[in-house]
């Protein structure tokens, strides 16, 4: 076995997540984005020198895994979407470096293709936007590679008129239907309310207000609030103007039971967590 192939089948191992989870403090995902139009960086890290190097500053900031996005799925409208051949040529520029890295790499994707062309090459978790509803075939993917994955909330458009928390309940269980179907067990799930994806900004607060609800759910809980539209709802800001309201986002996230928070600014966020922890193991 390489060496590239001996980090990737560590990375595979069982209980991945859960050694993750054991580690007594939030996990921090830290998000790359190798688009050319993302909402909150589109561009910056098209280019494969200037995405790796950032992969490498992600991890030495304290980030525990990379996110590897190469379709952007901006919530806002306006996203191009990429044809399976495009989005894996993106990747494969990048990810072998990441997996390299020697932290679990996530792949954000929602096509079965791309997910087990990634798994293949060392992703150890599968990140998809639209929870198993998208793609029929990527659940079985998931199952067949034995790997995690984050089952998002997802819609095609904002309703005002929802219960946003009973749509989210309504949504996982049907996620969740679909995994148990093509057996992906349950301790391979993580839930993410998806914030700003098919919502008002009104609902994303909500979501993350009473995020307790949803570990009713008995999996860990992923937030995802970097940078979002309902960050400039509150406190008017361009994008990347937002990292005070999003290090306030996922520290009341985290107080509410997120387990793992994804993030643009890692340095940042693992710097506010590590006080917050100080302070309340102080008090």
């Amino acid at each position: 076995m390489t060496g590239s192939d001996a980090d990737a089948d560590q990375l595979h191992r069982p209980g991945m997540l859960q050694s993750l989870l054991g580690l007594r403090r939030p996990v921090v995902m830290g998000i790359l984005n190798v688009t050319p139009d993302s909402f909150s960086d589109g561009g910056r890290f098209f280019d494969a020198a200037v995405a790796i190097d950032h992969a490498g500053d992600l991890v030495a900031q304290g980030a525990d895994i990379l996110d590897i996005g190469a379709e952007s799925t901006r919530p806002y409208g306006g996203a191009v979407p990429v044809p399976v051949e495009e989005e894996i040529r993106r990747l494969e520029r990048v990810l072998p470096p990441a997996v390299r890295l020697g932290v679990p790499v996530s792949v954000d994707t929602m096509k079965a293709a791309v997910a087990e062309w990634a798994l293949a090459r060392g992703a150890a978790m599968i990140n998809d936007v639209w929870g198993l509803q998208r793609d029929p075939e990527l659940a079985r993917v998931i199952a067949q590679a034995g790997v995690p994955v984050v089952i998002m909330h997802n819609r095609e458009q904002p309703d005002p008129s929802l219960d946003i928390m009973a749509e989210l309940s309504a949504f996982f269980e049907r996620s969740l239907e679909i995994a148990a179907t093509h057996g992906i067990p349950r301790h391979h799930i993580v839930l993410d309310p998806g914030i700003g994806f098919g919502k008002t900004p009104e609902q994303s607060l909500t979501a993350i207000a009473r995020l307790r609800e949803l570990q009713a759910f008995g999996v860990p809980l992923l937030v995802g609030g970097s940078r979002k539209r309902f960050i400039a709802k509150v406190s008017p800001a361009e994008p990347h103007q937002r990292v005070g309201g999003s290090i306030a986002a996922h520290l009341i996230a985290v107080a509410n039971g997120a387990a793992i928070v994804r993030v643009h600014d890692v340095f940042e966020t693992v710097q506010a967590l590590r006080v917050a922890e100080a302070i309340r193991d102080a008090g």
